[in-house]
């Protein structure tokens, strides 16, 4: 099957793209040599997957990092080579900043560090997972020791969890940063002290730690048992994309269901409906049903939904093989299968993605580049091929590979993005 076949057929369909995030993995020793994918009891995935086109895509260009801000804007069918700028940017849009030109960007993690004969180490990216509740108190009562100058300013604003984003009006973005969760319990310490070349920036961190160190909120938590969340740690910076809507990309209405900010401000620079769904984390707990239920929802408005879990890429990162299988089941039994019910009793046709943005291998507990497995099945033109499954070495099998991974969601609605001049297009 190629690509201009799949074309074919595509048109006056409703579109969706389910992420399971981070599913794809490494062959593991205690599952006998297989994946977590290949482990994981997936009914729904896997007659998909004889029914409809499976192949593996790139959904990372070579060069850029196998992080979930660039294949997503692939996923979504934008070019990161064209538009990426950074992943604060993305998540500054889910929480309605406004951002000026020379303004930067940066994802900011509440995170536990430690600190031992001189050396710095990340605990943990996530500060136990820190609650929302807890993060917002430590962040608002930091507020007042925030240092700015005259033209340079930051402002940190709260999110979800230990995710948060850092602004630094007319700021510089050149230094060097890392994501917390590539170093969990490693040595982070020339990552630390690469902050150093920023003042501003080196201060803030640091006021941070002596301020965070007898807060309350980490007080109680160290009573509890939990991790505090000792410092700030500030990544992915960048600038205000210039990224054109999906409608003038590709002539098409959009919404997203997702609960992290990534995903959610991917959407709102996509020109995208966000929608909300209760009891959505963005962890293993998230409510995956309701996530199903407002995809559904969103189709009877909408030609395309994008719909996001991020559950079995926290499994992934804590290096947790029972429970990213069961967050893997949960995609397939509260999400996939409740979906394609769901589609036959509105009697949509349709056409659905399902992939995965990238390998977040149990063993390396953070990302990694390579292929990942996909499935674009259609409702009114369905295969037969009894042997497939959705997993990595099933994946590997067709001849289905798309290097460009921004070509998917062009393959999905069977047509190519328009040229956009950013600087004349229609206000």
């Amino acid at each position: 099957m190629n690509e201009e076949k799949l074309n074919q057929n595509a048109e006056n369909k409703k579109y969706l793209v389910l992420v399971g995030d981070g599913m794809a993995d490494f062959p593991i020793d205690s599952l006998g040599g297989r994946t977590v994918l290949e482990v994981a009891r997936t009914p729904a995935m896997d007659r998909l997957a004889r029914l409809g086109c499976l192949g593996t895509a790139r959904t990372v260009p070579e060069g850029y990092p196998p992080g979930s801000d660039v294949a997503n804007m692939s996923l979504m069918g934008y070019d990161p080579k064209k538009y990426y700028t950074g992943r604060g940017p993305l998540e500054a849009a889910a929480l309605g900043v406004k951002m000026n030109p020379e303004d930067v960007a940066y994802r900011c993690n509440l995170v536990t560090l430690s600190f031992r004969e001189g050396r710095v180490y990340m605990h943990d990216y996530s500060a136990g997972h820190i609650s929302t509740e807890e993060a917002h108190q430590l962040l608002k009562d930091f507020a007042p020791h925030v240092p700015n100058v005259p033209r340079k300013s930051f402002d940190l604003i709260p999110g979800v969890s230990y995710r948060h984003i850092l602004i630094w009006k007319g700021g510089p973005e050149g230094i060097p940063t890392v994501p917390p969760h590539d170093f969990t319990g490693m040595d982070v310490t020339e990552a630390w002290h690469t902050y150093e070349e920023e003042p501003m920036l080196y201060e803030l961190l640091t006021k941070a730690i002596t301020f965070f160190h007898h807060h309350p909120v980490n007080e109680k938590r160290r009573a509890e048992g939990k991790l505090p969340a000792n410092s700030l740690w500030p990544w992915g910076q960048g600038r205000r994309p210039r990224i054109p809507t999906l409608k003038e990309l590709y002539d098409i209405e959009g919404a997203v269901v997702a609960a992290v900010d990534l995903i959610k401000g991917l959407g709102v620079w996509a020109g995208m409906e966000v929608v909300e769904v209760p009891g959505a984390t963005g962890y293993l707990d998230t409510n995956y049903r309701g996530k199903a239920e407002a995809a559904l929802n969103v189709l009877k408005d909408k030609d395309l939904v994008f719909l996001h879990v991020e559950a079995p890429d926290e499994a992934g990162h804590a290096g947790d093989v029972k429970e990213k299988i069961k967050a893997i089941e949960n995609f397939d039994k509260e999400v996939v299968a409740p979906i394609l019910d769901g589609l036959k009793d509105l009697g949509y046709p349709f056409r659905m993605l399902i992939v995965t943005d990238h390998f977040t291998p149990i063993v390396l507990k953070t990302h990694a580049p390579g292929l990942v497995p996909f499935i674009i099945y259609d409702s009114t033109d369905v295969k037969e091929n009894e042997e497939a499954a959705y997993n990595e070495k099933a994946a590997e099998k067709s001849d289905l590979v798309v290097e460009q991974g921004y070509r998917l969601l062009s393959m999905l609605v069977g047509r190519e993005a328009k040229e956009i001049d950013i600087d004349r297009r229609k206000k």
